[in-house]
């Protein structure tokens, strides 16, 4: 592994012999100390596989991807299979809702015994639920009714209940190297380098998932359309297969200490861990603000799906709605990175309240386009707020985690994104049904609105908690 020298505090004590073809120095430079170059630091979003290891960043991000196709291959499949959208949208709803009880119970348990055990069994689970899934598409092709479905139903619950939570253990774990104690003969970073680091890190976790559920459901139609449409789950078993234990197994993992083998710390609660057991009322408030602020990102996202395919059928085809869809994931993904370089006194809440109030004032823009493109170009716009506020409850959802429970807290947020989305395209699709797509929107707005809310409101317990915790420490 190359270091530079200057970064570390030692390098100035070089007893190499000088080099024989320096410049002759006059008497003045002579008596000065020698002084090491200065080389100049990489860049930041350069020090995170410093941080994690070599290959920890391509397979962190395509581990992911079989989350980002479960969906939409269930759907697909069982459409394709039994001709009916019916059972499709029911298999749809069961993944997603079997990810949303999933995700948080695989969370607490990698909390407890560690990550890459629950990441291994959860990889064998998982694979073998998809390749249930698609057996029983199979033999159940010629149901005339969803009652007919239930295996089609059961698996697919099974498979979104098992899915390898990649990006939230991934959070955890940047949270974790950025807190750890650093290495023996190396001086400790400064707190505002390790916030600098977290902000950097997140702000990839999130273009990588943005990346991915652009990339993910693409996948899907494509392999779907030009062969067959059990292939694309079918790539998922295997990525889930072969990505998530390497995932699992990379070093990285060691940097989060679970609680069986701690009596004190989780991750980036170092100050507080000898509290950990007394978590009250307040902690988990805060934690619940920021699951809600999630189910309304999710409800976003999942009425803006509905309200663009009824908006798009009005004026071209329904089937271009994800395309439009994906311009806004795009421009999202690309602000996610900008968050790493934003001042660091602009905190956390201030970034969620901001950002939110920018996203709910540019909703109003969906109400102006009369034609695809229009549309499109508000997209583009729609979407540069959307990706600071993901990385920000995130990064918030980080520092309210009760000690010894970062994961079950990552793992509930990224739950409560899923469970937005299907009430999101549930409430958008009755509301476009019986009054129209512009009608639809209105959902887009409010969960908009309902976010920049929220954000207030962890400011104030953010705040309060602060308060106490100065007071707790006062004699």
């Amino acid at each position: 592994m190359n270091t530079l020298p200057s970064q570390h505090p030692l390098a100035s004590h070089n007893t190499a012999a000088p080099d024989s073809a320096a410049p002759l120095r006059g008497p003045d430079q002579a008596r000065r100390p020698h002084q090491p170059r200065r080389s100049r630091p990489p860049g930041r979003f350069a020090r995170l596989p410093e941080l994690a290891g070599p290959g920890f960043l391509p397979i962190a991000l395509f581990a992911r991807l079989p989350l980002a196709m479960l969906t939409v291959g269930a759907l697909t499949l069982a459409t394709a299979v039994s001709d009916s959208y019916a059972i499709g949208g029911l298999a749809a709803g069961a993944v997603g809702i079997g990810s949303a009880v999933g995700a948080p119970v695989l969370g607490a348990l990698a909390d407890r015994a560690g990550q890459r055990t629950v990441l291994l069994v959860a990889a064998a689970v998982n694979t073998l639920a998809v390749v249930a899934l698609i057996l029983a598409a199979y033999l159940t092709q010629a149901s005339g009714t969803p009652a007919d479905a239930a295996a089609v139903v059961i698996t697919a619950f099974l498979s979104g209940a098992s899915c390898p939570q990649v990006g939230p253990m991934a959070r955890v774990r940047w949270m974790a190297l950025t807190t750890r104690e650093p290495e023996a003969g190396r001086a400790p970073a400064s707190l505002a380098t390790r916030r600098a680091e977290l902000d950097t890190a997140l702000s990839y976790e999130g273009t990588a998932d943005e990346f991915t559920f652009v990339l993910g459901p693409a996948l899907v139609g494509l392999l779907a359309s030009i062969f067959v449409p059990w292939l694309p789950l079918a790539l998922a078993a295997v990525l889930t297969a072969t990505l998530v234990p390497a995932f699992a197994v990379h070093p990285s993992h060691l940097a989060v200490v679970p609680a069986r083998r701690k009596g004190e710390a989780g991750v980036g609660h170092h100050a507080d861990a000898k509290h950990a057991p007394r978590a009250g009322a307040l902690a988990w408030l805060k934690v619940l603000v920021a699951v809600l602020a999630m189910v309304c990102m999710g409800t976003f996202f999942g009425s803006l799906q509905n309200a663009l395919s009824a908006f798009s059928a009005q004026f071209a085809t329904a089937e271009i709605a994800g395309l439009m869809y994906a311009v806004m994931g795009l421009s999202s993904a690309v602000a996610a990175l900008s968050v790493a370089y934003w001042p660091r006194r602009f905190g956390p809440t201030a970034r969620w309240v901001w950002a939110a109030v920018l996203m709910a004032a540019l909703s109003f823009l969906l109400f102006l386009p009369a034609g695809i493109w229009p549309m499109v170009a508000v997209l583009l716009v729609l979407g540069i707020p959307v990706g600071p506020v993901m990385v920000t409850v995130f990064s918030i959802g980080g520092l309210v985690a009760p000690a010894g429970r970062m994961a079950t807290v990552m793992t509930a947020l990224a739950s409560g994104i899923v469970a937005g989305t299907a009430l999101g395209a549930f409430l958008a699709g009755q509301v476009a049904q019986s009054q129209g797509f512009t009608a639809a929107f209105v959902v887009s707005l409010a969960s908009a609105a309902a976010l920049a809310v929220l954000g207030g409101l962890a400011g104030v317990l953010l705040r309060r908690g602060k308060a106490k915790a100065d007071g707790g420490g006062k004699p």
